[in-house]
C-alpha cells in the first residue's frame, strides 16, 4: 500500500479521500489555490502545497505545477477526486510517466470513456445502445441544425470531456444553435480545460439511472447497484437515491450487465459509473464517468463498502475482495446536495460568501460529507457544493422522512443554500410516488413562491501577505506570512449601492440558466463573478429581457438581463473582469 497520497482536488471530495486514507495509515498531501489557502481540505491533510492563482485554470488545472509538487512531496499516488483532471487522459499519462500511480482507470480507458463521443462508439460496439447522437466533435452550429432537422428537436449539446451537467445546453430550435454551442464550449473549457462538444437527442421525460461498477487488474468487474439521479436543475443533480424507486428487478440486472459490458469493452479498472436514461421500460447508454461520482456515498450506505478504500487497494495492485454474488444491498439511501445557491422563485442563483454557522444534523443513519466549516468562505471561482447530506433507513418512506428531519435540523448560514428547494422536492407527492424525471424540477415542480431566509451582515476576515525573515535550524530563510485583517460588516448577497448609482431592484431569473438584471437604467450584478461575454454595444437599442453580459460564477454561466428598454449608453466592464455584488456593469438611457 502507498505511504504518501496526493489529492489533486479540493472541497468535500478532497476531505472524503483524506479521511479514508488516514484510516488506512496513508500520509495525505493536499494542494490548494490562493483562494483556498485556509480551506478545510488543507487543514485536514498532513501536508499542503500551494498552486499559485485563484482561477481553476491557473491552479487546479496547472499540470506542470502539480507534477512539481508530486516530486517535491514524495507522493507515490495521486487521487484526482471528481471534476478538474479526473477524466483527463493527458493528466493521467503525465502522472504515470513519473512512476507515480494514478488512482483511477488506465489512461487508455479514460481516452475511450472519458471522451463522451468515443464512449458512445465503444458502448455500441459492446452491444449497448445509446441515445441517438453524433460521434464527431462539433465544428459549427450548422451541424447542430442539420442534426435537429433530421432527428427532431429539442437537442442536447454536451461537453465531450466533461460531466456533472457542465458544458451542456438544450437547443429547442435552429435559431438557438449558435449561441448554445458557444456557451457550452466556454463553460467546458473553463471547467475541464477542453471545449470539444457533441450533440444528441433530448428525451422528453426520462429518468437518470446510473450503475456503479468497479474492476481490478485481474479481470474481475462488478456492478454494485444503481442510483436514481433524476432530480436535477440545469442538468445538475440535486437529490440522488439508491436503489432506484419503482424500478423492476429484471431491468436492474440487465442494466448492471450492460454496465459491465461497457466497462470490459475499454479494459476498465478502478471505480466508475455507467449512466443510462430510462424511459418507457427501456434504457439507453448515456455516458461513462471514469471516476468516483459525487453520489457514491449512497452506494456505500446500501452495500456497506468503502469505495475510496477499494479504489486505493485496486490502484496498489490488490484484487477485489468479493465476487458479484457476494454483493448485497440493504435498505434505502438518499443523498441531498447542499449547494451555495439561492433557489428563491426557482432561480438557483449562485450565492458565494462566508459561512457564519454550520451545524450538522445527527442521529442514526445520518452522514454529512462537507468541504466547509463555519468560518470558511465559499468562493465564486469553484463549484458551489458545500456538503452532501446522506441518510439511510430500512425502506424508502422512512429514508425520506429522515432526510426531511435532517434538513430541518441543519443550520447553514452566511450564504443562501438549496435546502428550501430540497425540502420542496422531498415533500412533493410526485417524489413519493416516483413520478419525477430529469425535467420534473424545472417543468413541473412549482418553486415560484419559494423564498430563502435573508442573509445578515457579517464581519469577514481577509489575509494580507507580509514578508519576514526567519531562522530555521540556523539557516536564514525569507518567508511570507498571511495575517488576518478584519473587514467591516457587509451583507453577503444583498446588492449595495456602488459609486453614485441608484440601488438595484431584486434580481430576476428565467430560462434554464440564471438570467438576472438590475433596476432602472443601471444594470447591476447580484453576485460575485467573472465577465465572460459582452452581448451589447454602446448605442445599441435593447428590449426588456435582452442579455447585457454573461457572468460566470461558481462554474455556471448567468445571463444578466436588461429590465428596461432603451439605448445602451455605457459599458463599464470587459471580458475577464471580476465584478462584485451590486456592481454596475452597464447603463441604459
Amino acid at each position: 500500500m502507498f505511504e504518501r497520497l496526493l489529492i489533486a482536488n479540493r472541497g468535500e471530495i478532497a476531505v472524503r479521500v483524506i479521511r479514508t486514507a488516514k484510516e488506512m495509515g496513508i500520509k495525505t498531501i493536499a494542494v490548494y489555490s490562493d483562494a483556498d489557502r485556509d480551506a478545510m481540505h488543507v487543514r485536514y491533510a498532513d501536508e499542503a502545497y500551494n498552486l499559485p492563482g485563484t482561477t481553476v485554470r491557473d491552479s487546479y488545472l496547472n499540470t506542470e505545477r502539480i507534477l512539481e509538487i508530486i516530486q517535491r512531496s514524495g507522493a507515490q499516488a495521486v487521487h484526482p477526486g471528481y471534476g478538474f483532471f479526473s477524466e483527463n487522459t493527458d493528466f493521467a499519462r503525465a502522472i504515470e510517466s513519473t512512476g507515480v500511480v494514478f488512482v483511477g482507470p488506465p489512461p487508455e480507458a479514460i481516452e475511450i470513456m472519458g471522451d463522451k463521443i468515443s464512449s458512445r462508439i465503444a458502448a455500441t460496439a459492446a452491444g449497448v445502445a445509446g441515445v441517438p447522437g453524433t460521434t464527431e466533435v462539433l465544428k459549427s452550429a450548422d451541424e447542430i441544425v442539420a442534426f435537429g432537422e433530421n432527428h427532431g428537436w429539442p437537442l442536447a449539446i454536451k461537453a465531450a470531456y466533461g460531466g456533472g451537467g457542465r458544458g451542456m445546453r438544450v437547443v429547442n430550435s435552429a435559431s438557438e444553435a449558435a449561441e448554445a454551442l458557444a456557451s457550452a464550449q466556454r463553460e467546458a473549457l473553463g471547467a475541464f480545460g477542453r471545449d470539444e462538444c457533441y450533440v444528441e437527442r433530448y428525451l422528453t421525460w426520462p429518468r437518470h439511472v446510473e450503475m456503479q461498477i468497479i474492476g481490478d487488474a485481474y479481470d474481475t468487474t462488478l456492478w454494485l447497484g444503481e442510483r436514481d439521479c433524476s432530480c436535477q436543475r440545469r442538468h445538475q443533480k440535486l437529490i440522488e437515491e439508491s436503489p432506484a424507486p419503482d424500478f423492476p428487478d429484471d431491468m436492474r440486472s440487465k442494466m448492471g450487465e450492460a454496465a459491465v459490458k461497457v466497462a470490459r469493452a475499454c479494459g476498465y479498472r478502478n471505480a466508475g459509473t455507467v449512466e443510462f436514461l430510462y424511459q418507457d421500460g427501456a434504457f439507453y447508454f448515456l455516458e461513462m464517468n471514469t471516476r468516483l461520482q459525487v453520489e457514491h456515498p449512497i452506494t456505500e450506505a446500501v452495500t456497506g463498502l468503502d469505495l475510496v478504500e477499494l479504489q486505493l487497494r485496486i490502484a496498489a495492485g490488490e484484487r477485489l475482495p468479493l465476487s458479484q454474488d457476494q454483493i448485497s444491498h440493504n435498505g434505502h439511501a438518499i443523498e441531498i446536495r447542499l449547494n451555495a445557491e439561492d433557489p428563491s422563485g426557482g432561480r438557483f442563483v449562485p450565492s458565494p460568501g462566508p459561512i457564519t454557522r454550520f451545524e450538522r444534523p445527527d442521529g442514526p443513519g445520518i452522514r454529512t460529507d462537507a468541504g466547509y466549516e463555519a468560518g470558511d468562505a465559499v468562493s465564486q471561482y469553484y463549484d458551489n457544493l458545500i456538503a452532501k447530506l446522506v441518510v439511510w433507513a430500512p425502506d424508502r418512506e422512512r429514508a425520506i422522512a429522515k432526510a426531511i428531519r435532517a434538513l430541518r435540523e441543519t443550520k447553514l448560514e452566511g450564504v443562501t443554500t438549496t435546502i428550501p428547494a430540497d425540502l420542496a422536492i422531498l415533500e412533493h407527492p410526485d417524489f413519493h410516488t416516483a413520478q419525477h424525471s430529469t425535467k420534473w424540477v424545472e417543468d413541473r415542480l412549482d418553486l415560484s413562491a419559494l423564498t430563502a431566509p435573508p442573509i445578515t451582515a457579517t464581519s469577514e476576515e481577509t489575509t494580507t501577505p507580509t514578508e519576514v525573515v526567519a531562522e530555521v535550524n540556523g539557516k536564514r530563510v525569507a518567508v511570507k506570512l498571511f495575517l488576518s485583517e478584519l473587514v467591516a460588516p457587509t451583507p453577503t448577497n444583498v446588492p449595495s449601492p456602488r459609486r453614485d448609482t441608484p440601488a438595484p431592484r431584486a434580481a430576476r431569473t428565467q430560462g434554464p440558466a440564471s438570467k438576472v438584471g438590475g433596476g432602472s437604467g443601471a444594470v447591476t450584478v447580484p453576485m460575485q463573478g467573472t465577465v465572460v461575454k459582452i452581448a451589447v454595444q454602446i448605442g445599441q437599442e435593447i428590449n426588456v429581457g435582452d442579455t447585457v453580459i454573461v457572468l460566470e460564477a461558481m462554474k455556471m454561466e448567468n445571463s444578466i438581463l436588461a429590465e428596461r428598454a432603451g439605448t445602451v449608453s455605457e459599458i463599464r466592464v470587459k471580458p475577464g473582469d471580476t465584478v462584485g455584488t451590486g456592481d454596475v456593469v452597464a447603463t441604459i438611457a
